[in-house]
């Protein structure tokens, strides 16, 4: 009797642990996806579940440690998606099943139903021992999803190929969570109708060539505005590698050669020079797409030879562009702005898109989607270089923006 009631109190003291433990999981994702590994502290995690900081380390002596929990959680919920989904017959099936239990998840974290999920932009903010947990683990998970490509009849999907477009869906399932709140939870149904057919399909009307021009994406400039350039070049790039807090003033000033007294001198604060990091990515946006409406031809040139230059700047000496992911660490009113910038962006694409669609040289298509997922897209070109070794920006159009604008299964 006494062994017995031993268990149950040990079963009972394993549960109460473990109920805990997720739940400063959970907590702990809502904090780490606004403020990336390095803004994440265990008393605020500890705060949001109403503990002592002391109490959180009994389950994670470091932030690190808690980090990596929240993202093999997050990988593992991935990773029970894809699982089903490669059970259909052929890619098509698999890609639709993976959309619609992906979309099933987002809804049931809305409702409450389930935690939050883990935003994988931050990983690289992790260092050693942690990073190498995570990127083993994500490793495993992002091949099983290159595998929904696997299937007889599909043999000409290399690996590069097969890597790229893994990695393009994998982004918008990523950049979805920014604008799947615009929709109410009833039109999920119509939403993964229409995300499947822009991926499976891309946005060409049958028989459309991938013939993109070049565009110019970099205004003339004088010595002065050059050496900015180049400041806020250096300072984009750091960022994107090591996210806004793994940037610190320290690593910009050396990466630049110059002291942290100079970098003060032309910058108030950090904040503001992400903030112009950005407006130098939406100038540049904003630059090719007036020039694709300036080129002759029709929509479907128009909107190929945007894309096609944008991600060939992000791999060339030009570039990358910042990512999105920078924007949740600005403050409140820096960040709304930012918002509202990349915003006017995307909307540029969509009335670019429905114009093609009434001009009837894109696919009748759901404009705003298809921006949406454009910019996915184009964001996450400035990750190649570390997803496909040796990708250059020649030969990443035709890798990567073409897939997303001819679909995932086009030759």
């Amino acid at each position: 009797m006494r062994a017995m009631d031993t268990r149950q109190a040990v079963g009972t003291s394993t549960e109460r642990y473990n109920k805990k433990k997720e739940a400063i999981i959970a907590a702990a994702v809502g904090i780490l996806n606004r403020r990336g590994v390095r803004g994440m502290t265990l008393a605020d995690v500890a705060a949001s579940v109403d503990l002592i900081t002391t109490s959180v380390t009994y389950y994670f002596k470091k932030k690190e440690d808690l980090a990596v929990a929240c993202y093999l959680r997050g990988i593992a919920r991935f990773d029970a998606l894809i699982a089903e989904a490669l059970q259909e017959a052929d890619p098509p099936a698999r890609l639709l099943k993976f959309l619609d239990l992906y979309l099933a998840m987002h809804r049931c974290i809305r409702e409450g139903d389930e935690a939050p999920i883990a935003v994988f932009n931050d990983i690289r903010a992790l260092k050693e021992p942690h990073l190498p947990i995570v990127g083993k683990a994500y490793g495993q998970f992002f091949r099983k999803v290159r595998s929904l490509f696997r299937a007889p009849g599909y043999e000409w999907l290399d690996r590069r190929m097969s890597t790229a477009r893994t990695h393009m869906l994998m982004e918008q399932l990523y950049w979805s969570v920014t604008w799947l709140p615009r929709y109410d939870l009833d039109d999920y149904g119509r939403v993964r109708d229409r995300m499947f057919d822009i991926m499976a399909h891309g946005v060409a009307p049958e028989g459309a060539a991938w013939m993109p021009s070049r565009l110019p994406d970099t205004p003339e400039r004088d010595l002065q505005e050059s050496q900015r350039e180049t400041f806020l070049l250096a300072a984009t790039r750091l960022i994107n590698q090591r996210g806004y807090r793994g940037a610190s003033v320290e690593k910009i000033s050396e990466q630049l050669n110059v002291t942290k007294g100079s970098f003060y001198h032309h910058n108030e604060a950090k904040d503001d020079l992400v903030v112009e990091c950005f407006e130098r990515t939406f100038d540049a946006m904003r630059r090719v797409q007036s020039a694709a409406l300036a080129e002759r031809g029709n929509y479907w040139h128009k909107i190929s030879s945007a894309a096609a230059t944008l991600v060939e700047f992000q791999l060339s000496d030009r570039g990358p562009l910042l990512r999105s992911s920078a924007l949740s660490a600005l403050p409140e009113p820096m960040r709304i702005a930012m918002v509202e910038r990349a915003n006017r962006i995307s909307e540029r694409f969509a009335a670019m898109i429905s114009d093609g669609v009434a001009e009837g040289s894109i696919r009748a298509v759901d404009p705003y989607i298809a921006a949406q997922m454009l910019n996915a897209t184009l964001n996450a070109a400035a990750d190649l270089p570390f997803t496909i070794p040796g990708v250059t920006a020649l030969d990443a159009p035709t890798l990567y923006a073409k897939p997303v604008l001819m679909g995932l299964f086009s030759r």
